[in-house]
C-alpha cells in the first residue's frame, strides 16, 4: 500500500481548480504552454506555477522544444480519477437537488 502521506500529496497536485482545467486540457495530448494558458482562461505565470507543481508531484512529464515547453499527463490514470470524481459530484448534485425538491 502506498503510504497515506504520499497518496493525498499526489491528490492533492490534482484537486484545484486551475489544474483540473489544465488536466482536461491536456486530454488532447502533449501542449505548449503557450497554448495551455490562453486555453483555460488563466495568466502564464499562475499556469506554470500549477504545472511544475504537477510536474514535481509526478502528475505531468515536461520537454523542451527548442523555446517551446511542452506538457503532457505522465499516467493515464489521471484522467480516471478526474472523470471518477466528477461523476461523484453529477451523482451528489442530483441527489442534493432531489432532496431540496422534497422528492
Amino acid at each position: 500500500m502506498v503510504a497515506a502521506n504520499y497518496l493525498a500529496d499526489v491528490l492533492k497536485a490534482i484537486a484545484q481548480p486551475t489544474r483540473l482545467k489544465i488536466i482536461d486540457f491536456l486530454r488532447e495530448g502533449e501542449k505548449c504552454v503557450c497554448e495551455i494558458f490562453p486555453a483555460i482562461g488563466e495568466e502564464q505565470s499562475n499556469t506554470s506555477r500549477h504545472l511544475n507543481y504537477m510536474h514535481n508531484h509526478g502528475i505531468l512529464s515536461r520537454r523542451k522544444d527548442g523555446v517551446k515547453i511542452l506538457y503532457v499527463v505522465r499516467h493515464s490514470e489521471v484522467f480516471q480519477i478526474a472523470d471518477l470524481a466528477a461523476s461523484i459530484c453529477a451523482r451528489e448534485t442530483k441527489h442534493r437537488t432531489r432532496a431540496l425538491k422534497g422528492k
